[in-house]
């Protein structure tokens, strides 16, 4: 006989997980549709610059460190140089010493008053006595520039020890700083490297276009320099038009914004510290843009992480940023602080 049960119904337990599931596929779906859609080439543009200039936001602080770290260098070389030269100061009065103890000890350690009675020849002794005499006044001489040494290297190889020290942090300072520049660079090619060809040959174009521009129709004025050194360096940041940014490179083929400057200046006998918020105290300040001469140093945004020189008319000279090379530009395309005329 058939059978005509009713068909189980499904569970609610087993209702409850289909319909979460459906639920998630939905959600997912949803999500999928609302999901950023890809940056244009103009946003992608944006944050690449902005990635950029905190990377050579970066590079001065890894500038500052690497300064740092070349003196400490030259500071520990010394400080070594001189416990070496100390120490083999130290093992020839030791040795001297060494020789008198031996001569002392040949002449004989009998009691002066006993040698006395039974010498032979008592004006002889007399002389031999004066002669010992003169050889303890000599033994306490160079005991007293031994111990004196030894406390001048005891104290310099602690002075070494902690310049070590010191070196070491600098030395991990410098290679964090080198991490968070090549982060950000790393991030840049990013998101150019998520534009296709033509694009990324299209920014490529107008970067380069821009460079021609400005460097081939930059109308300077008849601006004068504030010096004859002025001058000069601004001659010779002028014959590096064209070459390349590179972090912490200070030429003479390619070149950061303050390694633009400082060997520019070089090539006019002034030596630049090497970062530009060093260099925003070389020289006197100049407050306004109409008081800027040819060469004069000019100091951008808030906290003086970017410098170029002062070109005349409006424009500067500089070293730009990632991805471009050294080209004149207007000062009004970046927060202007003050210039330095050196």
């Amino acid at each position: 006989m058939a059978s005509h049960r009713r068909p189980k119904q499904p569970s609610r337990t087993r209702v409850t997980v289909l319909t979460a599931t459906a639920a998630a596929a939905v959600a997912l779906t949803s999500q999928a549709a609302q999901a950023d859609p890809k940056p244009t080439k103009k946003e992608v543009k944006a944050k690449v610059d902005k990635l950029y200039e905190e990377a050579e936001n970066a590079t001065e602080k890894f500038n500052g460190v690497k300064e740092k770290q070349d003196k400490l260098e030259k500071q520990v070389g010394d400080l070594q140089d001189k416990v070496a030269r100390g120490q083999g100061e130290l093992n020839e009065l030791r040795n001297g010493l060494g020789s008198m103890a031996t001569a002392q000890y040949r002449t004989g350690g009998i009691d002066p008053s006993v040698q006395l009675m039974l010498s032979s020849d008592p004006d002889s002794y007399l002389d031999k006595a004066s002669t010992l005499d003169q050889l303890s006044t000599k033994q306490a001489e160079a005991l007293r520039k031994i111990a004196d040494k030894q406390r001048t290297l005891k104290q310099q190889r602690q002075e070494a020890s902690t310049k070590l020290e010191e070196l070491a942090e600098t030395r991990k300072t410098l290679a964090g700083n080198k991490k968070e520049i090549q982060g950000k660079l790393s991030k840049a090619q990013a998101l150019l490297n998520s534009l296709t060809a033509k694009e990324r040959a299209a920014l490529a174009a107008a970067e380069a276009e821009r460079a021609n521009r400005a460097s081939s129709r930059a109308d300077l004025g008849n601006a004068l320099p504030s010096s004859q050194r002025a001058g000069a360096a601004f001659s010779a940041a002028q014959s590096k038009i064209g070459s390349p940014y590179v972090w912490g490179a200070t030429g003479p083929s390619s070149f950061d914004c303050s390694g633009l400057t400082s060997w520019a200046y070089s090539q006019a006998g002034v030596s630049l510290p090497r970062t530009s918020q060093s260099q925003a105290n070389a020289g006197q300040r100049i407050s306004s843009q109409s008081a800027l001469k040819k060469g004069d140093l000019v100091l951008f945004y808030g906290d003086l992480h970017h410098i170029g020189l002062y070109a005349g008319n409006g424009q500067i000279l500089h070293a730009p940023k990632p991805g471009a090379s050294v080209r004149y530009e207007s000062i009004n395309n970046m927060p202007f602080q003050f210039g330095v005329r050196v």
